[in-house]
């Protein structure tokens, strides 16, 4: 006999959440899942009506399942939003041009404005020749850096007074276990906040912050959303790479234990001992950074010199590094 849904509604079950292990139809399923999305948003407080919200959208599961049910809930509860599409271009070829093109398809699907921001532009680099001068190795460390100020640089050029991303529940327990495993106390004091922010900066929000991947990768599937999945061809040695691995490994025996790792990060406490930076702004750009000179000036300045090598130093090489940026006085 076919397996009944868990609630009761008469429909044959053809699923089983991997976050619960109820058995649900498909209509149970979107149900639940676009419930869940709502209370979190509502909750914690994210929106209020009038908002200009900007959705960083690479074209893959998590920002098209984010895009398709803001723009869901959003004439469902009446959010009052006006959103947005933000993609940044790296400049990977054969992955991000690739993924572009699906972004385009979710702007004309869901009729949402598009705004794309290349690094080329903003950096005078692509991904590509970075490579070329970095190697495969700490290669993550630019993009990572580089794609979070070039979404608050579009966040800012739109006007927005938020930016969601769609961080999921697996990628913030991941973060959890990269931050203890590095020792990263700031890190790890922040990564579990829905809701994150930097002095004058625009707020950043993750309304899929308790959807497992697995769900939204079944969402996606049955609501027949286009995605774009493949994988960065520079990321494989990514050390997150190794976190997922063992996380999902983790979630075969326990389930449960990705909201466990969330909640543990959100009831770590810090001493009051402990000397935590302060996240203020970069002298140099003007934007986030909880050192006087940020991390992507950093970068960047060494790429420029030809020694890439020194942004991602520490100590000495960092301090003469800002020392130098501090004496230069042309802007990006």
């Amino acid at each position: 006999m076919p397996v009944k849904c868990t609630n009761d509604c008469g429909n044959a079950a053809i699923l089983k959440r991997p976050k619960t292990g109820d058995t649900l139809c498909k209509e149970c399923f979107f149900s639940t899942f676009e419930s869940e999305v709502h209370e979190t948003i509502v909750n914690a407080k994210l929106f209020k009506a009038g908002d200009k919200v900007a959705i960083a959208a690479s074209g893959g599961k998590d920002s098209t399942v984010l895009a398709y049910i803001l723009k869901l809930l959003n004439e469902r509860h009446n959010y009052g939003l006006d959103l947005f599409l933000l993609s940044i271009d790296e400049g990977i070829t054969g992955y991000r041009d690739d993924s572009l093109e699906t972004v385009k398809k979710n702007r004309d699907d869901y009729e949402m404005p598009l705004k794309i921001l290349s690094y080329e532009d903003l950096y005078g680099w692509s991904m590509d020749n970075i490579v070329k001068q970095i190697g495969r190795k700490n290669n993550c460390t630019f993009c990572g850096v580089f794609r979070r100020q070039a979404l608050d640089r579009g966040a800012a050029m739109l006007g927005v007074n938020c930016l969601v991303t769609g961080h999921n529940a697996d990628d913030i327990a991941e973060t959890v276990l990269m931050n203890i495993l590095r020792g990263d106390i700031s890190r790890l004091n922040r990564c579990t906040s829905i809701i994150t922010m930097g002095e004058n900066s625009i707020p950043r929000c993750k309304p899929l912050k308790y959807a497992y991947e697995k769900e939204i990768v079944m969402y996606a599937y049955f609501k027949k959303l286009v995605y774009f999945s493949t994988e960065c061809i520079y990321s494989p040695e990514a050390y997150r790479g190794h976190v997922r691995s063992f996380l999902k490994n983790l979630e075969k025996v326990r389930p449960y234990a990705i909201i466990d790792i969330i909640h543990s990060g959100e009831n770590m406490n810090v001493r009051d001992d402990v000397s935590l930076p302060t996240r203020g702004t970069c002298e140099k750009c003007g934007y986030v950074s909880s050192q006087s000179i940020c991390k992507a000036c950093m970068l960047l300045e060494g790429l420029n010199r030809g020694l890439p090598k020194l942004g991602i130093s520490k100590s000495s090489h960092a301090k003469r590094i800002v020392k130098d940026l501090n004496s230069i006085k042309n802007d990006f």
